[in-house]
C-alpha cells in the first residue's frame, strides 16, 4: 500500500483542466489501488501563508530556542513537510498562470523547503532530502510551451523540476494540457491526449 499526496493550485473550482485531468488520474489510481491512502489539499480553497519576515526567522530557529509565537509560526510548514515525507506518490495539479505556477503553489514549496529538514548543505554541495518519491505534474496552459517559439517561456515545468528535484525528487512526470485557448477542439484533443498518458502511467 502507498501514500499518495494529490495537491491542487488552480484558482478554478470548474472548468479547470489541470483539475479535471488530476482527479482522473486520482480516480483511476483509486480503483487500481484500493488500499492506497490519498491525502487532500486544495491550495485555492485553504491556501498556506505566503512567506513573511516572522516565518523565516522561525525557519532559522532552532526548535528549543523557538518562542511560543515562532512555534505557531512553523507549525503549519511542520505538517506540510511531514506529509510530504510520507508520501509515496505526489499528484499535483499546477495550471500555467503568467507563464508560472500561482502564487499559492510557490507558498507550499516554500514551506516544504526546509534547510535541515528537507535539504541540507554537504561539502560537495546541497543534498535533497525528500527521496524515493514518484511525482506527476498535471498542467494546463493556453498556449503551447512544451516545444516551439514558446518553450522559453516555459517557467512552470522548468522551476517545478528544479526546486522539487533540489529537495531530492527526481522522478518526475509532466502530463500537460497545452493550447487550450485555440477553441473546443484543441481542447477536447489535448484533453484525449491527456487521458491516452495517464493510461499508458497505469499501466506501466
Amino acid at each position: 500500500m502507498a501514500n499518495v499526496l494529490y495537491i491542487n493550485s488552480s484558482v478554478r473550482s470548474s472548468g479547470s483542466l489541470s483539475r479535471q485531468l488530476s482527479a482522473e488520474f486520482i480516480a483511476k489510481w483509486r480503483a487500481a489501488n484500493p488500499g492506497d491512502t490519498i491525502v487532500e489539499r486544495d491550495l485555492a480553497a485553504q491556501p498556506v501563508p505566503h512567506l513573511s519576515e516572522d516565518m523565516m526567522g522561525a525557519f532559522f530557529t532552532a526548535p528549543e530556542q523557538r518562542n511560543a509565537a515562532q512555534a505557531a509560526v512553523v507549525k503549519t510548514s511542520d505538517a506540510l513537510v511531514a506529509e510530504l515525507f510520507a508520501a509515496d506518490v505526489i499528484v499535483i495539479g499546477a495550471p500555467m498562470y503568467n507563464f508560472s505556477i500561482s502564487s499559492t503553489l510557490k507558498a507550499w514549496i516554500d514551506h516544504i523547503a526546509r534547510a535541515g529538514l528537507t535539504f541540507k548543505y554537504t561539502e560537495n554541495g546541497p543534498l535533497g532530502l525528500v527521496q524515493g518519491k514518484k511525482v506527476y505534474v498535471f498542467t494546463a496552459s493556453g498556449g503551447v510551451y512544451s516545444d516551439g517559439p514558446g518553450s522559453g517561456f516555459d517557467f512552470l515545468s522548468t522551476y517545478l523540476r528544479a526546486a522539487l528535484g533540489f529537495l531530492g525528487m527526481s522522478d518526475i512526470r509532466f502530463i500537460q494540457a497545452e493550447g487550450v485557448a485555440g477553441g473546443e477542439q484543441a481542447v477536447a484533443d489535448t484533453v484525449a491526449k491527456g487521458r491516452q498518458t495517464i493510461e499508458a502511467l497505469l499501466a506501466a
